[in-house]
């Protein structure tokens, strides 16, 4: 007799997912139009011609970070990425981004399905449908929209970050999936001081051993390239873009632009950095020690944007994990009706501030049509925020899990029971 109502139920759930996942698309199609040349959702690919090209120049021989590539950019990942993106060079480029573009939503629909299982959800059927109508909610994000449009990596890096250190400490290799998307794209090697200071020698050693990995691979099939790259490019900032640039929401790009200066100080800049890396990871280290694992990669992984040089919006993919967490959050009925308001309060925040609010911009030969918050110029008063919106999300998010957690802990000395030992099935 229980099994209708459960039935029945999950029916509706998955009905409603459904739904909200064509909904969400149309919403996306409304923003900017599928079909409009450059500016849809598929049809630009930047940074995926820039891999492409990369790694055709290697394959050929050519002097990876002297050489002009896609639209006159330059490569500024490791020497080991155009090592890994070989596949791209072999199939012509609308075949790649296809490939990519469905490779990404793949990914994140796998971040979805791992951060749900890594907060005690059963992977059963409905749950799936429901990861499925996330996706298509996430792309409605800035982070993950422009990641889709530039065809960048971010997502993947990610997946594997957390699909590593999501796992049992005693489990073999971890930390060596980290270390080598960190081989890729240098920011993930903040893990690395992360299971330091969490005292995990084994992760700690496991990230450490698959980035040195990837550095011997790129010196022993690329010599040259690895050279320049770890003696000389990899300082050479201007090489990403200007600290100024709108689209850089990190903590110099903050000082760039409220200073309205392309040289912040240095000292500032790092006075600054100090504050956010003990703060994110004073709040990483207290969600882990609550068994809150997922928030505290979460919380470090969004540290890395923070205190990176140059962060462009895409980079903070990082909001995936968070608004799945807080959703979480609020769907659950071992909590408090408060505490379950406020979360769902903080994860309709955090998705309206990310969202691809639109922009059009008349130009010489056609329109453009930009996205998210932090290219709008007309918001008189909340400039202050809306220049650098996703590090006012960071600081947030830092003092959300420390309040909550303190919460928790009081409601457990009370003999209220541990919420974290409760999460229900969906």
């Amino acid at each position: 007799m229980t099994q209708t109502p459960l039935r029945y139920r999950s029916g509706l759930i998955g009905a409603a997912a459904v739904v909200v996942a064509v909904v969400a698309l149309w919403l996306q199609g409304r923003v900017v139009p599928y079909t409009v040349p450059f500016w849809g959702l598929f049809d630009n690919q930047l940074d995926l011609g820039v891999y492409r090209d990369g790694a055709l120049l290697v394959r050929r021989g050519g002097d990876l970070y002297n050489t002009p590539l896609h639209y006159g950019l330059d490569y500024t990942y490791s020497p080991f990425s155009a090592l890994i993106m070989q596949p791209l060079g072999w199939v012509p480029f609308g075949v790649a981004s296809v490939v990519w573009s469905a490779g990404i939503l793949v990914a994140l629909y796998a971040v979805v399905m791992l951060s749900l299982r890594s907060l005690g959800r059963t992977p059963t059927a409905t749950l799936r449908i429901v990861a499925v109508a996330l996706v298509a909610v996430l792309m409605l994000i800035e982070p993950v929209r422009t990641t889709i449009w530039y065809g960048q990596i971010n997502i993947f890096i990610m997946l594997v970050i957390i699909a590593d250190l999501t796992r049992p400490d005693g489990a073999r290799f971890k930390g060596v999936g980290t270390g080598i998307v960190a081989g890729i794209k240098l920011t993930p090697m903040i893990f690395a001081v992360y299971c330091a200071v969490r005292r995990n020698r084994t992760a700690t050693a496991g990230v450490l051993a698959g980035f040195a990995a990837t550095v011997v691979v790129g010196f022993a099939v690329l010599p040259r390239d690895s050279w320049q790259y770890w003696t000389d490019k990899l300082f050479e900032s201007e090489r990403v873009g200007s600290a100024r640039l709108r689209g850089n929401q990190s903590l110099r790009g903050m000082l760039a632009n409220h200073l309205q200066t392309t040289e912040p100080s240095t000292a500032w800049w790092l006075t600054l950095v100090a504050i956010a890396l003990i703060a994110g990871f004073g709040a990483a280290l207290y969600a882990h020690r609550r068994g809150q694992e997922l928030l505290a990669i979460t919380l470090i992984g969004m540290s890395s944007c923070a205190v990176s040089p140059m962060t462009w919006g895409h980079h903070w993919v990082w909001f995936v994990p968070l608004l799945v967490i807080g959703a979480d959050l609020a769907l659950r009925t071992d909590l408090p009706t408060p505490a379950r308001l406020l979360s769902g309060a903080g994860t309709i925040a955090v998705f309206l501030v990310s969202f691809i609010w639109p922009t059009r911009i008349a130009k010489p030969y056609g329109e453009a049509y930009l996205v998210g918050l932090y290219v709008k110029d007309g918001i008189g008063g909340l400039q202050w925020f809306v220049v650098n919106h996703y590090l006012w999300v960071y600081a947030i998010a830092v003092v959300a899990t420390v309040g909550g957690l303190w919460w928790a802990d009081r409601r457990r000395a009370g003999g209220r029971g541990d919420p974290a030992e409760m999460a229900p099935a969906v």
